[in-house]
């Protein structure tokens, strides 16, 4: 009983962990959010220079004020539809941690929402889908106003190949 206690405790220690400000946009139609600390800044599209021998979901990369930095399809990486950028598409800077320190990369998204400062009592834990189905990228799920936010955490969802891929650009 004691280790049952123990665990409901860490699963609450770990929702309330969660809480904090979040960037949140849109990508095919569904509510992602990032930690704010992760996000560097927010900018339009811009050319993007195409790279040789990149998988599809990487872009290119940017010249960000003399910073190149690799810029990829956020949409492309979670296996959805690539999509007509318009006038609401953007790159999100994130700063990632590559395992041997942090890399900027921009994400291009459908388009950025707002800052939300969550709390822990509307995150909940990320549903089990089957064994087969990977979801280490999920923080949680938000619940904000009769929708669902996919907290993401960014660190996860390009993972250490995409990030040494991205090294490699």
């Amino acid at each position: 009983m004691g280790a049952a206690v123990k665990s409901m405790g860490q699963s609450v220690e770990n929702v309330s962990d969660k809480e904090g400000k979040y960037l949140t946009f849109s990508l095919a139609n569904e509510d992602y959010g990032i930690g704010i600390l992760k996000i560097k800044e927010i900018i339009g599209m811009m050319p993007i220079t195409k790279v040789p021998r990149c998988p599809e979901f990487v872009k290119g990369v940017i010249n960000l004020r003399g910073k190149v930095i690799p810029v990829l399809d956020l949409r492309m990486r979670f296996g959805v539809d690539a999509a007509e950028y318009t006038e609401r598409t953007c790159i999100v800077v994130v700063e990632v941690d590559s395992g041997s320190g942090n890399i900027m990369v921009g994400l291009i998204v459908d388009s950025v929402s707002e800052v939300l400062n969550i709390k822990s009592d509307d995150i909940e834990e990320t549903p089990s889908f089957g064994a087969k189905v990977e979801t280490d990228y999920i923080l949680g799920m938000a619940k904000i106003s009769g929708g669902v936010k996919i907290l993401l955490n960014i660190d996860r969802a390009l993972n250490v190949e995409d990030i040494a891929g991205l090294n490699a650009v």
